[in-house]
């Protein structure tokens, strides 16, 4: 054993983007809700569990940002699950807009705090951010085509965070950069 910590973000990030791929096929209409209980069981599993896991492992090495991304995001995941499985359908559509809505605003500005992390990173939080408001107006004004939106531009964030986590897992086992990141450049 080397003594160095495994980084827990690929395992955080991996369990985010699948899940959000996921969702977002729903959101983005391509798939009908028929599939949402396989949404769940990822967000409890895997968006949930997985990346609750990797923020309590940032937590030893110091790292804020990943400790409160991977936990909050986690959480996120949770209360979806438990929302769509107890509460969907019983909550005015106005309150889950404000559910979004807040979500988006905390993505605001972890994305703000990424602006000195790479731009892989960056890149996750700001379509994360929007995909948030565009689902959040899509509840607010009832809209399908927002709502259709924010899946969209949902699956995009999975795809870059499933890159990333490619990329932190093929590095490290190299030691060398195969998957770029693009680090932060001031």
């Amino acid at each position: 054993m080397n003594g160095k910590l495994a980084n827990p973000a690929p395992l955080g990030l991996i369990g985010f983007a699948t899940t959000t791929w996921l969702l977002s096929m729903i959101n983005a209409g391509w798939m009908s809700a028929d599939g949402m209980g396989i949404v769940l069981v990822m967000a409890f599993a895997y968006g949930g569990t997985a990346q609750f896991i990797a923020g309590i492992l940032e937590y030893p090495k110091g790292n804020t940002f990943g400790f409160v991304a991977f936990s909050s995001y986690g959480a996120f995941w949770w209360t979806f699950a438990l929302f769509v499985e107890y509460f969907h359908g019983k909550t005015p559509a106005g309150f889950v807009g404000w559910y979004l809505l807040l979500w988006g605003i905390f993505t605001f500005y972890m994305w703000i705090a990424t602006f000195r992390l790479n731009k892989a990173v960056m890149l996750v939080f700001l379509f994360l951010w929007i995909t948030f408001v565009l689902l959040a107006f899509g509840e607010f004004a009832g809209s399908s085509f927002l709502h259709h939106l924010g899946g969209y531009v949902g699956l995009v964030t999975a795809v870059v965070a499933a890159y990333l986590s490619a990329a932190e897992v093929i590095n490290d086992v190299n030691g060398r950069t195969v998957l770029p990141v693009g680090p932060y450049s001031a």
